[in-house]
């Protein structure tokens, strides 16, 4: 796949504050906020959108999407929460709301006995654990084979901690060499994954695609291409379930019996100033794009609304030149700017990029 809009890097950085014009399609429906971070000398610029999925077959479906934006988290000016769910199965918009109710309030509480602030990876594990614990015992939830994905950022001060279970992402934009780079803030946790692969096999798992358990493909090969044919799948060794293209989630409790579990991967990061701004999305958007294109696209657009707009726009297009529907697709954006001058920490040689 090519650069997104045929763009792949920019001749100067696009900086806290500076960047390119505005796109031609508007703001599309995002939505723009602002926090100060007094302890970092940061403000954050932010963007978030949410485009339900085209379903032809299911014309009324409802997104099974959730996300979350808290500021001052847990009354701290300094804590700041993104994060993105992304619902499967008969009840994922159930589970994917359920997760944005809990994890908060699970967070909020480490952040209370100051476990937050000691541990946050450690904090992150209880939180997202116990909100699978509670969602399998929550009575309005049937979670046995639905659930969600969750990866959340916490801006803490001058770090990022971000979490993540699934296939959902989190990506930031860093300036190196010249250009602005995609730095993975989390790992996809799938079976493409041979660390992972091995682990759910060890737990009693079969991984194959669909055309391997219809009988068209070696069920024991293991050559599966990204973007090409139905991607490997978590099965029970004895039963066509649960089926999963992920190897972490939240709920699924049929699942957790052959190792698709809800502990996370969490990754931790100074923010420096060549930090520009950061990514939390939905597989939505990652199906058909890489992290460096959508870094791509973000680096385009002074305005984080009219980039949430412009890769919207351009993973629905990729949806439907592949398949004949497209996902639910959730945006968060993160500009980092410096709070005295609302750009970055450094002079910047080069003219101003228009």
């Amino acid at each position: 796949m090519g650069c997104a809009q045929g763009k792949c890097c920019l001749p100067r950085p696009p900086g806290r504050g500076s960047g390119g014009g505005r796109g031609p399609g508007g703001h599309g429906g995002a939505a723009l906020g602002r926090a100060d971070v007094p302890g970092a000398g940061l403000v954050l610029e932010y963007a978030t959108l949410a485009v339900a999925g085209l379903y032809p077959d299911s014309p009324g479906r409802e997104s099974q999407d959730a996300h979350l934006v808290a500021t001052r988290f847990a009354g701290d000016p300094d804590l700041h929460l993104f994060a993105v769910f992304d619902g499967h199965g008969a009840a994922g918009a159930a589970c994917a709301g359920f997760a944005r109710e809990a994890l908060p309030r699970l967070l909020a509480a480490a952040a209370g006995a100051g476990s937050l602030a000691a541990d946050p990876a450690a904090a992150f594990r209880e939180a997202m654990m116990g909100a699978n614990a509670e969602m399998h015992a929550a009575a309005g939830v049937d979670d046995s084979m639905s659930g969600t994905t969750a990866v959340a950022a916490l801006v803490a001060g001058g770090a990022l901690h971000v979490a993540n279970v699934g296939d959902s992402r989190a990506v930031a934009g860093v300036w190196r060499a010249g250009r602005v780079i995609a730095e993975d803030l989390s790992w996809d946790q799938t079976p493409f994954r041979a660390d992972e692969r091995a682990r759910v096999k060890a737990c009693g798992a079969r991984v194959m695609s669909v055309e391997q358990v219809e009988g068209m493909r070696d069920p024991e090969s293991e050559g599966w291409v990204p973007d090409e044919g139905d991607p490997p799948r978590v099965w029970a060794r004895d039963g066509l379930y649960p089926g999963t293209a992920f190897t972490r989630s939240l709920g699924d409790l049929a699942a957790e019996a052959v190792g698709v579990i809800a502990e996370p991967e969490v990754k931790s990061v100074e923010i420096t100033p060549a930090h520009l701004f950061f990514v939390v999305a939905s597989d939505g958007v990652f199906e058909f794009l890489s992290s460096q294109e959508v870094v791509d696209m973000v680096a385009m657009y002074q305005d984080p609304r009219d980039a949430c707009s412009a890769i919207a726009a351009e993973s629905y297009k990729l949806w439907l030149e592949h398949e004949n529907r497209t996902d639910d697709i959730t945006i968060i954006i993160v500009h980092i700017r410096d709070s005295e001058n609302g750009a970055t920490k450094w002079t910047l040689a080069a003219p101003e990029h228009q």
